[in-house]
């Protein structure tokens, strides 16, 4: 196989909630190390050398860095991040140390993380994208992607959501099939946006590059691995509360969709206080029966005495087009809804298995100084879909209650 070029050449070629978290985690926890690891759900077995060639594409990372144009967008298009912030980011370089590759006799992949929090949170979605393309290219089924099949099938799925009055965005760089793959999808539905007539939108995509590149606003906030963190140090009960209100000191009210499901919706919604129902704009579902969730929330809202028609919900579970428009004639006039979409916008090739890989939050200490690692997992409302050593799954269980 010849040599395999560079596959992220873009500083902010990423998610914009790493960028936010990143942020959050500096101004809140700033001595705070983490250790992650990647998991492949499939067990999939990876082609011989595998490894060597992605510890050659994360050693590329340390050539990138901030431009000014990618720095002059986020101050334009993101006015909640702070100057200090932007400022952190053309310093901020990447250093493959961080990072450990290994590959099994019978090829399976290990990948492990370990740093500082404010550091090493920049690599998930980064590494994440890395696998998935590199998987194409080293399998040759990067050979089955029909770009033009696909900007025609990217932009007939924004006029259906547009048409059935669906708000969305594109969630799909972590397990997209490549640069390229995102980088069609992106531009067929801002296109196919300007000529709809429905009365959804395309609001944006999460990637801030191709945000950028497409002049869309960047989408995100936060994830799951912001209050696993903060259970790991602290404990799971009140995670919820701490996360919120780490964030409300940060963000002042701007970026208000909390993620709540990292350990259920019964403990998040003793933590939802009629001040943080208030403060936070909305909700974003991810885990568990959309519907049900839906529900949950609307009861949530009204025993606080909020009316729940002006609160935001983002569905983001794994979603298609025909489940974002069913949940979009059940959930209007209830709320606010509206969908990121990620794998099934980036990953939707005939004959192409996305990639069902993640890389989570395994461990953390409050300092530097500490000389031991607290363990964290992640619950959600999927039982199928914890993630963590399995002690402390039930460790965080018993907790809990569950």
């Amino acid at each position: 196989m010849s040599e395999i070029p560079q596959i992220i050449n873009h500083f902010t070629d990423d998610d914009l909630y790493k960028f936010t978290m990143c942020c959050a985690v500096i101004d809140n926890f700033p001595r705070t190390r983490v250790k992650y690891k990647f998991s492949d759900r499939d067990n999939t077995v990876y082609p011989p050398g595998f490894a060597e060639e992605l510890r050659k594409q994360i050693i590329y990372l340390e050539n990138l860095s901030i431009t000014e144009e990618e720095s002059d967008f986020i101050r334009r298009k993101c006015s909640f991040i702070p100057e200090w912030f932007c400022t952190y980011l053309k310093g901020f370089r990447y250093d493959s140390n961080w990072v450990k590759v290994y590959q099994d006799e019978d090829g399976h992949l290990s990948v492990e993380f370990e740093g500082n929090w404010s550091h090493t949170i920049l690599l998930e979605v980064k590494v994440l994208a890395i696998i998935s393309e590199l998987y194409y290219i080293m399998t040759g089924e990067d050979k089955k992607f029909d770009y033009d099949a696909h900007y025609q099938k990217s932009w007939d799925k924004a006029s259906r959501l547009i048409e059935a009055g669906c708000i969305f965005s594109d969630f799909g760089t972590r397990r997209r099939a490549s640069f390229a793959a995102q980088d069609i999808t992106v531009k067929a539905m801002a296109e196919c946006q300007k000529n709809a007539k429905g009365r959804g939108r395309f609001t944006g995509t999460s990637n801030v590059y191709l945000a950028m590149k497409y002049d869309l606003t960047p989408i995100g906030t936060m994830a799951h691995e912001f209050v696993c963190a903060i259970a790991g140090m602290y404990g799971p009960q009140m995670s919820n509360h701490l996360a919120m209100d780490a964030w409300s000191k940060t963000y002042r009210g701007a970026l208000g969709t909390f993620l709540y499901d990292t350990y259920g919706w019964r403990i998040f919604s003793l933590n939802f206080s009629e001040d943080f129902a208030n403060m936070f704009k909305g909700l974003r579902v991810d885990s568990g029966d959309n519907y049900e969730q839906l529900d949950n929330i609307l009861r949530k809202y009204e025993s606080l005495n909020i009316d729940p028609r002006g609160k935001q919900v983002i569905f983001s579970n794994g979603l298609n087009v025909e489940e974002a428009i069913k949940i979009q004639r059940y959930a209007e006039g209830k709320c606010l809804p509206s969908f990121g979409i990620g794998t099934h916008f980036t990953n939707d090739f005939p004959g192409v298995k996305p990639r069902n890989i993640v890389i989570k939050l395994l461990a953390v200490k409050i300092t530097e100084s500490w000389p031991f690692y607290c363990d964290t997992c992640k619950l959600s409302e999927d039982h199928g879909k914890y993630t963590g050593n399995p002690a402390t799954v039930r460790r965080f269980m018993e907790a809990l209650h569950i």
